[in-house]
Order: structure tokens, then C-alpha cells, then sequence
């Protein structure tokens, strides 16, 4: 990136790609020019994730694409990580001995490939992170003891704050052999001793029922209004303060406060008289003024309790967190103006918390953000969960193809990318479940319309979407509408990067229109965009080449929740809204 870009101070980036070519890129990222790092990478499960996408009527949709393989084996990349670990003057002498430890006991196995690719990718993290920098690392127990002992070798031991442990599950029921695994691991670590720190609290509304009990019997006197308060010791630990010395309703003591603080506080309420109003009088420390109990690093609490699974919330990406943890985590480790970076941003929940954070503080100097992520499945979603925000974040995308020729060197590197980069352009979700040529029946994407209402409720629509990349003809059309007739689809896109035949936009033509009852126009039923038409239309994902009826008012996934700079309640911040 460094040949043909450069970072402009304060602005948000979207990265496609290799974290590490990026996390290399000295002109892109150049020493300590971020606050606070956050990382979720895919862990070492040894498994295969799916992603399982919303209709935009809030059910599960059939049809699942898998994002990424979460599994490690010991390849070339590996062989370089190691290699470039063992060569690279730059790397902490402490880490070059541990994987030569690791090497030694775990053998080119699966786990030692997971953890010199991490180690690798960390040095670089560490040296992007000021002075004053933070870092999170949110892992699993397979690997974060291995993990801890890598971060120990790169950031030194003394600089590890805190294993913060988030209960990300209700309890289970596999527990024949074990005990039941509900919990994930995070990693704190600064990378010196003048890290930035908030010193963030719970508040008492996010606390469990039994930890709020335990804060109630504390707080245990409740005013004519029904607040709870607490009455405290207004007398004078020091005995021998003459100028605080006097008496007070018939006590004459050493009291905390002057005698004008003192009426003050009894004309506003702020003073408890026990004993029917003649015993010493004692200050109310009401509870909802109160900021909380300050946070540890055992997180069980309802502030980040997980996604439930019919959550608004949810996106359907398997790794999802919540964004009240991420929003936890930016807000005690950096400041207003800050720099977030997150080189694994999966779904985008990093990037919506330092979003949401700003809007929510819109006298600050907003935080800045840099994502990064390996697929092209992520980045569009991300895309389509930044526009719940009015107005919308101004951010710059690097790493996708701006031309027809970087479109073909992609579809020549990655076929399964350039599928997930086309459909991004029109605002489409991807269907199918594997790689497996002809395993999608046809349908490479989907994206829904809404533009009819019956008794009241809108009825949703399809328009299905086939991507190609090489060589076409008439005879694809005519696949093409059979399968939409197969699957009564109302209306089809045929994306692709060769230029169509004229038999092509015969077939097309042939397949007939489809009349709208939302503006009673009468719509192809089969469309025919090229990729050149696409880059060069400015609005995407709702191109104007695009004729959907319903305009642009029409989106691809559940409507995000518009994100005002007002604040919103929880409830309303995530309604649905066709």
C-alpha cells in the first residue's frame, strides 16, 4: 500500500487484505500512530465456521456461506512467519527464544502454525502502538496461555495489566467429561507504564441481580421519592480542627464541613437526622449519583452480556461480539481524537463502538478508526452496518479492485473473492454453502426489495444475483432465468466482467418485465451489469444502473437501526423498520 497510499491523519480506513502486509507498511502505518489496538482473531478451534445470514423479515435464512476456515496447518506461510521471526533484527530477542521453545515441544503442528503466524503480526502491532498504547487480545483457552507467554516476549511482562475473563454463554449441557466451557479470555497489555486509562466503573444498572442486591442492602434507606441512599459519617476523623468545630442541631463535634456547607446541605435535602430527627445528623449519598463500583477483570456482568440469539443485534457472523463489550474496552484504554485499530474487524463491532461512541459525545474530537480484514464477505458487511449511522462516517476503502484489470487479478487469484467484491457492488448478500462448483443451484447472491404492502405489512421480495468472471454467452442467460423461474424469484442481476453479447441482451430482453406496485413501472426481469459499469457508478451499493423498484431506500440486509447524535434508548437503537 505504501507505492500508492498514505494515511490522512484523522481518517477512518477500510483495509482489504493481509493484516500483515498492512501491519509492514511503514507509510501506511508508520511507527506509534495508534492508541489502542483490539484483536479477535480466528482462534485455533480446528473448525469451520459458517455465516448464517437474517431475511430481512428477522427469520434464518436456509441458505450459508462459509466466511473462513478456522483452522491451521503448517505450510509455507508458516515456514516464512518462522523464518522471518528468526531474520528480522527487529523482533525481541525474548520471542526468538520462545519459539524456538514452542518449536521444541509443540512440533510444526497446527498450534505452533496458529501461533508464529500471531507472533509475527503482534511485533508489528506493538510497534504501531504509542507510548501511551493499549492493547486487547480476545482469544479463547486453547491457545491463550500460548498466547500470553508470546505477549509477554514482545511486550515484556511487566507490561501485561490484566486476563480479563468474559462470560460469553449461558451454561451448557455438554458436560459429560468436563466442566461446561462458557468463558473467553482477554489479553490486556500497555505498551508502557503510561498507558492511557479511564479508570472505568460499573454502573449499577449493568450489575447481576445478586451483585445489586449486595449494592441495595449498602444503599439501604429510600426517600419519599423512592431514591435510595446511604448515610454516612459527617464527623471529623482529625479531633483538633478548631475552625470546623461547633455545634449543629445540638451536637457540638468536629465536623467534616463548614458550618455554611453544612446549612447548605440541610436546605437541599442532603442531610439524614436518625433517631426521629434527633441524632447526629449524617450525610445522604444517594445511589444514582454514585458512578459505580470499579470494574475487574471478572465480566459476568448484564453491561456485556452475549447476543441472544434472535437479537436485532445479531448479523450472523460467528464470531460476533457485543458491541456494549467493545464500547467497554475503547472507552477505558483511549481518549477523545484517538486512534482505534483493529486487524481482524470481522463484522465490523470495533468500528460501530468507536462510531457509536462518537455520536453519542458530539462536543469531542471524534476517535478515528483503521479495520482490516482478509475477506471481502466482511467489508461489505461492514459497509452495510456503517449506514445505520445519520449521517453516515466518512471512511476510505484500500485493497479493492478499482479497475476491470485489478477486478480480473482478483477473480484469477481468489474465484470465492471476487463472487463476495461483486455482489458488494450492488448491495447483495451472498447464498450457498461450499466452494463446490454448481453447489449454489445457480444463485451466487441475493438482495431483497420491499415495494408492496398487504394488510399492512410490507411483503419482501427477491432479486437474485449470478456473478461471472470469465467467458459468457446466451446460453448462461437462459440458465440464468430457469433458475429464477425454479426459485420464483421476482427479478434477476447477471454480473459480469466480460462485455455481454448482443445474443446475451436478447435473451435478456426475452425474459420479459416485472410491474411494481410501488410506482406502477415496469422493471426488467433480468438486468445484464458489467464490472466496468459498476466501478465507474459512484453510488454503490445502490448503483443508478441498477433499476430496483423502490430506490434506494431498499437494502440488502435487515435495516440498520438509524443511529441519531441523539442518545437512544437500547430497545429503540435497534428496531427494525422496513
Amino acid at each position: 500500500a505504501s507505492d500508492v497510499y498514505k494515511r490522512q491523519e484523522g481518517r477512518n480506513l477500510l483495509c482489504f487484505g493481509d493484516n500483515l502486509e498492512f501491519l509492514t507498511d511503514t507509510s501506511l502505518l508508520p511507527d506509534e500512530c495508534v492508541d489502542l489496538i483490539y484483536l479477535d482473531p480466528p482462534f485455533n478451534s480446528q473448525q469451520s465456521y459458517n455465516v448464517l445470514f437474517k431475511e430481512t423479515t428477522g427469520t434464518p435464512a436456509a441458505a450459508q456461506i462459509k466466511a473462513f476456515e478456522d483452522t491451521w496447518t503448517w505450510d509455507q506461510a508458516a515456514n516464512e512467519a518462522l523464518t522471518r521471526i528468526h531474520q528480522d533484527p527487529s523482533v525481541p530477542a525474548p520471542l526468538v527464544e520462545l519459539m524456538k521453545t514452542f518449536m521444541d515441544f509443540l512440533k510444526p503442528s497446527p498450534m505452533m502454525a496458529y501461533l508464529v503466524q500471531m507472533a509475527v503480526r503482534l511485533v508489528h502491532m506493538h510497534r504501531v502502538l504509542k507510548k501511551t498504547g493499549s492493547l486487547y487480545l480476545h482469544c479463547d483457552p486453547t491457545a491463550s496461555h500460548y498466547l500470553k507467554l508470546t505477549l509477554d516476549a514482545i511486550f515484556g511482562p511487566t507490561n501485561f495489566k490484566n486476563e480479563i475473563i468474559w462470560k460469553r454463554s449461558k451454561p451448557h449441557g455438554n458436560v459429560s467429561n468436563r466442566y461446561g466451557s462458557i468463558h473467553d479470555t482477554i489479553l490486556f497489555y500497555t505498551k508502557t507504564s503510561n498507558a492511557s486509562w479511564t479508570r472505568p466503573h460499573l454502573r449499577y444498572d449493568e450489575m447481576d441481580s445478586e451483585s445489586l442486591e449486595r449494592v441495595h442492602q449498602q444503599y439501604s434507606f429510600v426517600d419519599e421519592d423512592g431514591r435510595r441512599f446511604q448515610a454516612t459519617s459527617l464527623l471529623n476523623p482529625n479531633p483538633n480542627r478548631p475552625n470546623l468545630t461547633y455545634e449543629f442541631h445540638g451536637h457540638r463535634k468536629v465536623w467534616r464541613w463548614t458550618r455554611e456547607r453544612m446549612l447548605q446541605a440541610e436546605r437541599d435535602g442532603k442531610l439524614y437526622f436518625p433517631r426521629d430527627g434527633k441524632g447526629i445528623p449524617r450525610e445522604k449519598r444517594y445511589l444514582d449519583e454514585q458512578e459505580g463500583i470499579p470494574l475487574q477483570d471478572l465480566w459476568i456482568d448484564d453491561g456485556v452480556k452475549p447476543i441472544p440469539a434472535q437479537s436485532i443485534e445479531r448479523m450472523g457472523y460467528p464470531t460476533q461480539k457485543p458491541l456494549a463489550l467493545l464500547k467497554r474496552i475503547v472507552s477505558a484504554s483511549s481518549n477523545p481524537g484517538d486512534v482505534v485499530l483493529d486487524p481482524f474487524c470481522g463484522c465490523g463491532t470495533t468500528i460501530d463502538a468507536v462510531e457509536t461512541i462518537n455520536r453519542e459525545n458530539p462536543g469531542e474530537q471524534p476517535r478515528t478508526w483503521i479495520g482490516i480484514d482478509v475477506t471481502h464477505l466482511s467489508i461489505n458487511l461492514i459497509k452495510h452496518r456503517l449506514t445505520r449511522f445519520v449521517p453516515p462516517p466518512e471512511y476510505e476503502v484500500i485493497g479493492e479492485p478499482a479497475s476491470p484489470s485489478g477486478a480480473a487479478a482478483l477473480a484469477q487469484h481468489d474465484a470465492f473473492q471476487f463472487q463476495f467484491w461483486a455482489l458488494g457492488l450492488i448491495g447483495a448478500r451472498p447464498v450457498g454453502g461450499t466452494r463446490k462448483k454448481g453447489a449454489d443451484k445457480g444463485i451466487d447472491g441475493v438482495r431483497y426489495f420491499q415495494d408492496e404492502q398487504r394488510k399492512g405489512a410490507w411483503v419482501t421480495k427477491r432479486m437474485l444475483v449470478q456473478v461471472k468472471s470469465g467467458k459468457v454467452g446466451a446460453r448462461d442467460i437462459r440458465d440464468f432465468v430457469g433458475t429464477m423461474t425454479r426459485e420464483n424469484a421476482e427479478m434477476g442481476v447477471f454480473v459480469t466482467l466480460q462485455a455481454p453479447t448482443k445474443p446475451m441482451r436478447t435473451e435478456a430482453a426475452a425474459a420479459g418485465t416485472y410491474s411494481s406496485p410501488w410506482d406502477q413501472q415496469a422493471y426488467p426481469k433480468v438486468q445484464i451489469l458489467t464490472i466496468e459499469e459498476l466501478l465507474a457508478d459512484p453510488q454503490r451499493p445502490n448503483p443508478r444502473c441498477l433499476r430496483i423498484p423502490g430506490g434506494t431506500a431498499q437494502h440488502t440486509l435487515p435495516e440498520a437501526p438509524k443511529h441519531t447524535q441523539k442518545k437512544d434508548k437500547q430497545a429503540k437503537l435497534w428496531e427494525n423498520k422496513p
